[in-house]
């Protein structure tokens, strides 16, 4: 798996609006991002250029404005992220990570029974 570029909490939720809506402008960006945040329209221009020269975006001029489009995938950056956290908290073990959010009453049942649903579909996919 390809290294995928570090993205700050601020620049993930620039990337959350460019996944859901590209391609999309920088007036598009700025005014769904003011909606959300108390960002101003110059902190979130500044926020796009750093995902750009990080490798996260990529634009195109269209007349007089820049469109953006993602170079990461949603699912493949969240999936990396899934597995530093792992990696950091729990040393890359997913039942200890399960077994303290179990034992500290953090999933709900309904999320216990998707989780269980989930293990299920994976042992049919795999048969090591």
């Amino acid at each position: 798996m390809k290294a995928l570029p570090q993205i700050s909490e601020a620049e993930f939720e620039v990337m959350k609006v460019i996944w859901k809506y590209a391609p999309i402008s920088t007036n598009e960006i700025t005014e769904r991002l003011t909606k959300t945040t108390t960002w101003s329209p110059k902190t979130i221009q500044t926020l796009i250029k750093r995902l750009v020269t990080k490798g996260a975006l990529s634009y195109e001029k269209q007349s007089r404005m820049f469109v953006y489009t993602p170079l990461i995938k949603e699912q493949e950056y969240l999936g990396q992220e899934n597995h530093s956290f792992l990696a950091r908290y729990y040393d890359g073990d997913i039942t200890a990570m399960f077994s303290a959010f179990i034992e500290d009453d953090k999933l709900s049942k309904t999320e216990i029974e998707t989780l269980r649903t989930l293990l299920r579909k994976g042992t049919r996919h795999r048969r090591d």
